[in-house]
């Protein structure tokens, strides 16, 4: 399996980090004003993690739909070698029938 660093992942980590530095200088100050902007860029930070998160998903899902397309275009393949009559008897066939229920409506 291959370890991907998310820039976007480490930038929301980078950010809820320094937000939180800087709620904290906010609270120990007595400055409401960086405690608030601190909670504000920990909130920032979160949303960017996720974002890189839901990246890192949708990038290993299509990864699982590439593998399961790469398998099945095997499988076709080797059925069309193995079996070229049975395969074109099969393609005829879906042919026809979508022919054959495409003119239903006219």
């Amino acid at each position: 399996m291959e370890l991907r660093v998310n820039e976007d992942r480490l930038t929301g980590k980078a950010t809820n980090l320094a937000g939180r530095a800087e709620e904290t200088y906010g609270r120990a100050s007595g400055d409401v004003k960086h405690e608030l902007q601190g909670r504000a860029r920990q909130a920032e930070g979160a949303a960017h993690e996720l974002y890189g998160e839901v990246k890192e998903q949708a990038a290993r899902a299509a990864d699982g739909i590439g593998e399961s397309l790469s398998r099945a275009d095997d499988f076709l393949g080797e059925m069309i070698e193995r079996r070229p009559y049975t395969t074109a008897a099969v393609a005829l066939t879906i042919g026809f029938l979508i022919g054959r229920f495409g003119r239903r409506g006219e």
